[in-house]
């Protein structure tokens, strides 16, 4: 059994600190806004 407990806390300890780096990144980095452009060829626009 202490094997199984050990797994487990060293499971809960990476999924802890891979959600402190979601919760990071989702808080702490503001993405940079721009424009975009996009050309469309007129071929789209025909009608079949």
């Amino acid at each position: 059994m202490p094997t199984l407990f050990r797994f487990l806390t060293v499971v809960a300890v990476i999924f802890g600190i891979g959600y402190g780096i979601v919760f990071a990144l989702a808080n702490y980095v503001t993405p940079k806004p721009r424009e975009m452009t996009v050309t469309i060829p007129p071929e789209k626009f025909l009608k079949k």
